[in-house]
């Protein structure tokens, strides 16, 4: 049964996740806000994952959510870009100090591990990181002759012939629809964006739930399943906004997608995790393993993007490496001794 609620909550938080990121993107549209800026924080920033996060620290699981915040980010390139690579390899321009930002990202949680646990003022502190990349990104992007994830990737073809006025097909980003097919105004589109978060808390509460009785019934070790099971299944979203980009002719959409969870995960994503739930303790199993395989992760992932083409070799070797991260995280931590009584 655990399973079972476990599941219903993950379906409907990944739905609701995807709903909420084409609502929000579609009101900007008809609110005149940034397309692009947009676009980049809602796919950037994993709501799904906070939320589940957040309650799962609320309910005392916090070793779960540390679990969530890793996985997060061994996920985004072990499976997400891995995937992108083996699937639509292409060739990518990322500015040289974003990737230096995504390479440099495991610093927070190294520095994090040597504390041995994240209270309020460092809560704040990640947060306020967060806050300065974005506002570095948007201030980086309108400085530049042509900026990243913009042009046809973000408002498709549109006004190109009209002095830049956006046609009515700005709904579109390459092949990949980010907007509603009906011709709802901006204030309608965001209510349903509200909707769509409502349904975003329930299935992360619900997921919650049936994490509990998951963890009592099999006795696996809290941080490895977070960084494992329930992070695999709150993947499936970015796989679709990283691959699906990709096919469609658009590929920096998807990079930009994991290269600002990356950043989002270990920063802003932990310290709402603690203000709302309190303290984490970062525990030895953290820095013993599944820290080492997040910064070799990473750092091959930022090789990758480096080169300018993601070649299926990358995928290979990213896919490979995250398996045996699965395969190492349950042989030698997950499983809790049985008590000798």
């Amino acid at each position: 049964m655990s399973i079972l609620i476990f599941a219903a909550g993950a379906a409907l938080l990944i739905y609701s996740a995807e709903k909420l990121i084409t609502y929000l993107v579609g009101a900007a549209r008809g609110l005149a806000v940034s397309v692009f800026l947009l676009a980049v924080i809602f796919t950037g920033i994993e709501f799904d994952d906070l939320v589940f996060g957040v309650a799962l620290n609320v309910e005392g699981l916090e070793d779960v959510a540390l679990g969530v915040v890793f996985g997060t980010v061994i996920s985004m390139v072990g499976v997400v870009l891995a995937l992108a690579a083996l699937l639509v390899p292409c060739r990518v321009d990322v500015p040289r100090d974003y990737l230096a930002v995504f390479a440099a990202s495991p610093l927070v949680l190294i520095g994090l591990a040597f504390i041995g646990e994240v209270g309020t003022v460092l809560a704040i502190l990640l947060i306020l990181l967060f806050v300065a990349f974005v506002a570095y990104v948007a201030v980086r992007e309108r400085t530049r002759s042509v900026a990243t994830f913009r042009d046809t990737e973000v408002v498709g073809s549109a006004g190109r012939a009209g002095g830049g006025t956006l046609s009515d097909d700005v709904s579109r980003t390459g092949g990949m629809e980010i907007a509603s097919k009906r011709n709802l105004p901006g204030w309608a589109l965001m209510a349903l964006a509200v909707l769509a978060l409502v349904g975003l808390v329930v299935g992360a509460w619900v997921m919650a739930e049936g994490t509990e009785g998951i963890l009592e019934e099999f006795g696996i070790v809290g941080t490895v399943f977070g960084a494992t099971i329930a992070t695999l299944v709150l993947t499936l979203e970015d796989i679709f906004l990283t691959v699906e980009p990709a096919r469609k002719g658009a590929p920096l959409i998807g990079i930009g997608n994991v290269i600002g969870s990356v950043v989002f995960s270990v920063t802003a994503k932990l310290g709402i995790i603690v203000l709302a739930g309190g303290e984490i303790e970062v525990t030895p199993d953290v820095f013993v393993w599944h820290l080492p395989a997040l910064v070799l992760l990473i750092a091959f992932s930022t090789y990758a993007l480096w080169t300018g083409r993601l070649r299926r070799w990358h995928g290979i070797v990213l896919l490979g490496a995250y398996v045996v991260y699965w395969i190492v995280s349950f042989v030698a931590f997950g499983v809790v001794p049985a008590d000798a009584d």
